[in-house]
């Protein structure tokens, strides 16, 4: 597991708004070391409960929002296989 670096969470706060999927995407990639993972493999490999990856895979915007905090705060996942 990679941490994201100041850049990339900068850019993942700008972005997230207006395309939060592509935000986390970018950022995910960077986290799990997957440079062209998309959204459904980088849910996969992050090693999220089944609850979780569902409700990302379905774009809960609760859940979005969680995820868009725990990279911003952490620099990272707290959960990663």
């Amino acid at each position: 597991m990679s941490a994201l670096r100041k850049r990339d969470v900068e850019e993942m706060m700008a972005r997230y708004d207006h395309d939060p999927v592509g935000a986390l995407s970018a950022a995910l990639r960077v986290v799990l070391q997957q440079p062209h993972a998309d959204w459904t493999e980088l849910l996969s490999a992050a090693g999220f409960t089944d609850r979780r990856r569902r409700s990302l895979d379905a774009l809960e915007p609760q859940a979005l929002d969680e995820l868009l905090a725990e990279l911003n705060e952490l620099r990272g996942l707290t959960t990663v296989p």
